[in-house]
């Protein structure tokens, strides 16, 4: 098992109701390159993290072609919402609409053992990538939320964004502490099975859409979880722009930051794991 993300694919159906060569032509065509990727790189038995902005649509209904069209593709998916997809529904709806073919993580949090490959090839290589020449056990906990901008980015408007952002923070922590319980209640299970072993090591992957800090990377409240939850990776999206590509650091802490926009990725899915 490999583990890959991928954040802002902008669908708008077929043919695009929203092409997104109208914010340049390295777009062009930027869902057929990026399934095309996809499908050379990716297995089902994979999974892929989806960091939001997914659909232009506005409603359920209407986005459902371009999420029948991200689940036809290869891999166990885990979706969190971005700030553009105000198509996203009650739990409930998009569970009746989607089946198990997606799954919607917005504010929560899991764990599982998984055996990751520890093959070194890059996913690049569409032969390689898929052959596993070796496999260690972990605990891998994810989950995650849209998160939001940061105090004291220039956009942030302390009178109406202070609240969400609060909310965001609030969303953040009941995620990971559903992390920590998943995280507990594996290693009990694994004491009961198991007892003559070590539990696996941990790996926890925090999903946000936002970036987890302002344009000058500053702390925040979320830089403040990912430290007190010991997150080891944090995964987002929503950066489309030269100088926001170049400013973002590796690391944050103890975190590895990865950004994972589409077009900052040149429309390929990128491996995390």
């Amino acid at each position: 098992m490999n583990i890959y993300a991928i954040g802002d694919l902008h669908l708008s159906g077929n043919p695009p109701t929203k092409p997104m060569n109208i914010f340049g032509p390295h777009w062009d065509n930027h869902w057929q390159r990026i399934k095309e990727h996809w499908l050379s790189t990716v297995t089902d038995e994979d999974i892929i993290f989806l960091v939001g902005d997914m659909s232009w649509a506005l409603r359920l209904n209407d986005a459902l072609y371009d999420l029948n069209e991200i689940a036809s593709l290869p891999g166990q998916k885990f979706m969190i919402r971005g700030n553009h997809d105000y198509w996203w529904s009650s739990a409930n709806k998009m569970k009746q609409a989607m089946g198990d073919s997606i799954n919607f993580i917005q504010g929560h949090g899991t764990a599982r053992i998984i055996n990751l490959n520890t093959n070194e090839d890059s996913n690049d290589d569409a032969e390689n990538s898929k052959h596993t020449q070796g496999e260690s056990q972990l605990i891998l906990a994810f989950g995650g939320t849209r998160g939001y901008i940061c105090p004291d980015d220039a956009n942030f408007k302390p009178d109406t964004d202070q609240s969400i952002y609060d909310r965001e923070i609030m969303r953040t922590e009941a995620a990971l502490q559903e992390m920590e319980h998943a995280i507990q209640a594996l290693q009990k299970e694994h004491a009961k099975t198991e007892n003559t072993s070590e539990p696996p090591p941990i790996t926890r992957i925090l999903l946000l859409h936002y970036p987890p800090f302002n344009e000058n990377n500053a702390p925040s409240g979320f830089t403040d979880l990912m430290e007190r939850y010991h997150v080891d990776i944090c995964i987002f999206g929503h950066l489309h722009d030269q100088i926001s590509f170049k400013r973002i650091p590796s690391t944050f802490g103890t975190t590895k930051l990865e950004l994972v926009s589409a077009d900052y990725a040149e429309f390929k899915i990128q491996k995390i794991l």
